[in-house]
């Protein structure tokens, strides 16, 4: 009896451990988006690499002039000129602000072949460029607005 009650504590301290080490890995993320005024989903998109739904971004259906900025720095990234209407159900835009306001990265993930946008220091994640978008560039940079703030001109 004396064997079974240690084995089961034993077995229940292991248990709790693996449990308390997840829940704990898992609480210190929260606090990380929060750190850096975020909500889970930006903190998600920026730095690790997600998507957000599309038709989910507000920034979608942004139509007034001015600026689309990097949510943690304010850097401006976009200009409303840019942007046009692209039918993927993310925000769109033919080119950035600046050559330096973005850095590319060659992207081999879900199978496919895929140029990453990042922030100009290449810490957060905006979306992907593609070679199907209007002219003058023929590009379509297909971003998550979860990425960006909008700011008026």
């Amino acid at each position: 009896m004396k064997k079974k009650l240690i084995g089961a504590l034993i077995t229940g301290g292991i248990a709790l451990s693996l449990f308390g080490t997840m829940f704990q890995m898992k609480a210190n993320e929260v606090p990380a988006a929060e750190r850096q005024g975020l909500t889970q989903l930006e903190y998600d998109v920026m730095y690790r690499d997600a998507t957000e739904r599309p038709g989910s971004s507000a920034l979608l259906h942004e139509k007034r002039d001015g600026w689309f900025v990097d949510k943690v720095t304010g850097e401006k990234v976009f200009h409303s000129s840019t942007k046009f209407e692209s039918g993927t159900g993310w925000p769109s835009f033919y080119q950035p602000h600046t050559d330096s306001a973005v850095t590319l990265k060659d992207d081999h993930s879900l199978l496919m072949s895929r140029t990453e946008v990042r922030s100009a220091d290449g810490e957060r994640h905006y979306g992907h460029v593609f070679r199907d978008g209007p002219e003058p560039t023929g590009l379509r940079y297909c971003m998550n607005g979860a990425a960006f703030k909008f700011i008026p001109e």
